[in-house]
């Protein structure tokens, strides 16, 4: 299976790391990502204004790209990932934005939201199968106690982004399993982090985290893992570092076997 890539700005700048895990674990899991020529920054936050389009041309780019390829359009940073998809129901949905946004980008044939966009745990969990996954783990990860961090962008608004539910989500719970560690579930798991005032209002970013961690920790947790780079660079920055935070791909190469290949 091969799928359109967009990696979005920090996985191709301060994360490149966890942009090869996620490329080498595809691999290993028998799927391709091919990179979208040219892509352009989606702009990590979904605009409000409901007359606004200058700032979703561009992911109607990256859209109709894999459109044109005729292949779902796959993410793994879920900022970029909320942002495509919501762009995308809006060119499904809303006639004035989609008129308005075919007219300026002038394409051969008007983008009507046919895109399917998937973040890569869907992939991970709808595609590959996390029993499939568990069967190609060869460094399991025994006896870690993982705490999994959804945070807001995967799951809200939860009937456009669709991804699990928005209250008791599963999908990285399942993922852990699959790695042969052991999930914990905390209350704080699907609260903001407040990663989008981190530095404006650093004091209550702080605040925001420490609860995260404190809540995970009074649940067992000796580690967290999240799906935003957004988010783990607050909970490492503005947590009180009471708990390691890593990426899901980064775990999912080490349980795989291919993250000493990524380090080469």
């Amino acid at each position: 299976m091969k799928y359109s890539y967009y990696p979005g700005c920090t996985l191709k700048n301060k994360a490149k790391d966890l942009d090869a895990y996620a490329r080498a674990s595809a691999k290993a899991l028998g799927f391709e990502m091919e990179e979208i020529e040219d892509w352009q920054c989606c702009g990590g936050v979904y605009p409000l204004g409901s007359d606004e389009i200058a700032t979703k041309l561009s992911s109607v780019r990256a859209l109709n790209d894999a459109k044109e390829k005729g292949q779902d359009l796959i993410t793994v940073c879920s900022a970029c990932h909320h942002v495509l998809k919501r762009v995308n129901d809006d060119m499904k949905n809303v006639d004035d934005i989609r008129t308005r946004a075919n007219n300026y980008l002038k394409l051969d044939t008007p983008y009507e939201g046919e895109t399917n966009v998937l973040h890569y745990l869907e992939v991970l969990r709808d595609e590959v199968g996390f029993d499939e996954i568990k069967k190609k783990v060869v460094n399991p990860l025994t006896g870690k106690k993982i705490g999994a961090y959804y945070g807001c962008l995967l799951l809200r608004p939860g009937k456009i982004m669709a991804f699990d539910n928005p209250e008791n989500p599963t999908i990285m719970e399942d993922f852990i399993r699959a790695l042969g560690a052991e999930p914990v579930v905390y209350p704080y798991r699907n609260e903001c982090c407040g990663g989008y005032i981190s530095l404006k209002e650093k004091e209550m970013a702080q605040n925001m985290c420490e609860k995260i961690m404190d809540s995970a920790k009074g649940f067992e947790a000796d580690m967290l893992i999240t799906a935003c780079p957004l988010c783990m660079y607050n909970l490492k920055k503005n947590g009180n570092g009471d708990l390691p935070v890593f990426y899901f791909t980064e775990l999912l190469a080490e349980a795989l076997g291919v993250k000493e290949e990524v380090a080469k």
